[in-house]
């Protein structure tokens, strides 16, 4: 098991891997390995951030568990993601992994080509294209402009380089049945087949464009075949019963018939306002904490940009919460509203401060409550809204 595979558990060499390898994974599961707990890392990372790198380290070789146990962690994540049995929760962790994968091609492709045979094992675009049987479909479009083949950012690509020392160009044509294959409308007009340059039964997409229709096929294959049932006889279900409760008290499906769509902070529940306290003092929040406040923020009808403003004097930082809170808005209909009041408590986020959990169990029902009683509401927004058109 090399790093690579480790890197990227969904490709065929590292599926290989693991299937020849002299490692029972009930025994695994049995003996709570390191892998396992790096497993419900994955799953927890996936479902709270969008990502699956360990949070002592963003790859394998720089966290704390080796490619063996980095690898082992992928299968025994989709375990535990089956055990789950929810499709918003396979969605997520698919997603997550994708993004997390991508992240580190892109990495690898910017990586120069001089240090390629120093530095960890890394994948060029033609890898990537072979693993997804797209090595014949996908091909440097001859028409870019040769002042921009070979862009920044390149990376070798093998069979996909052409025009400028060995670098991806900056433009490509991908045969349409894979182009509508892996692509959506979804994400927006300039995907529609009716608005792309189309010849010769090609799609001309950028560089960028390339890599997202190749997160989709790694989001794919990951998420296919989830949920599968396990073997009862093999005891890996019961060794795993207490981390996929863990996971499901931490992302409870409940749903909201519509947001409250008013920013009253002064009738936040308490747990959230000590949160934006605490962000306040500059102080560090914690990944359970920081999901917790932006789920809520996002449960009350903020946008992603609101959410940049709201917390703008704060230690949380302006990407962070934007990809975050795009995360969590996304249009997939995977959306997880805050956890209750019963896992912030045992995440030491909630203290049942006056006894709320008697009033309500989730904090989102809490403030619905709450702005529901009051006699007069003032929105942060509008006050916000005023103080931009003064700028104005």
């Amino acid at each position: 098991m090399d790093a690579l595979d480790a890197k990227y558990p969904f490709f065929a060499s590292a599926r290989e891997a693991v299937a020849g390898a002299a490692v029972s994974l009930p025994e695994l599961v049995a003996a709570d390995a390191p892998a396992v707990e790096r497993a419900r890392e994955r799953v927890e990372r996936a479902l709270l951030e969008g990502t699956v790198a360990s949070e002592s380290g963003a790859f394998p070789g720089e966290s704390a568990y080796d490619a063996q146990a980095e690898l082992l962690s992928y299968p025994i994540a989709r375990i535990l993601v089956s055990l789950l049995d929810s499709g918003p929760a396979i969605e997520k962790y698919a997603a997550a992994e994708a993004a997390t994968a991508m992240e580190r091609v892109r990495r690898d492709l910017e990586t120069d080509d001089e240090l390629r045979s120093v530095s960890t094992p890394t994948v060029g675009l033609d890898d990537l294209l072979a693993e997804f049987d797209l090595a014949d479909a996908v091909r440097p479009d001859a028409t870019a402009p040769a002042g921009v083949r070979g862009g920044a950012g390149g990376g070798t690509a093998g069979g996909a380089t052409g025009g400028g020392a060995g670098r991806d160009p900056d433009g490509y044509r991908i045969d349409v049945g894979p182009y509508l294959r892996l692509t959506s409308p979804e994400w927006g007009d300039s995907w529609r087949l009716v608005n792309r340059a189309l010849a010769d039964g090609a799609v001309r997409v950028s560089r960028a464009e390339l890599l997202a229709a190749l997160e989709a096929a790694v989001e794919a294959r990951v998420a296919e075949g989830l949920p599968f049932e396990l073997a009862a006889d093999e005891g890996i279900a019961e060794a795993l019963e207490s981390r996929v409760a863990d996971l499901r008290r931490l992302l409870s499906e409940r749903t909201y018939a519509e947001p409250p769509d008013v920013v009253a902070p002064a009738l936040f529940p308490p747990c959230m306002t000590n949160l934006i306290e605490k962000a306040e003092r500059d102080a560090a929040l914690s990944a359970a904490e920081s999901f917790a406040l932006m789920a809520f923020l996002v449960g009350i009808g903020m946008t992603p940009d609101e959410v940049v403003a709201f917390c703008a004097d704060t230690s949380l930082d302006a990407e962070g919460i934007r990809y975050q809170t795009e995360f969590l808005t996304d249009d997939r209909g995977t959306q997880y509203p805050p956890p209750t009041c019963e896992t912030l408590a045992n995440y030491g986020i909630c203290h049942n401060e006056d006894d709320h959990m008697q009033v309500a169990a989730d904090p989102l029902s809490y403030y619905e409550k709450r702005v529901a009683a009051a006699d007069e509401v003032t929105d942060w927004r509008d006050g916000r809204e005023s103080s931009e058109a003064g700028e104005d």
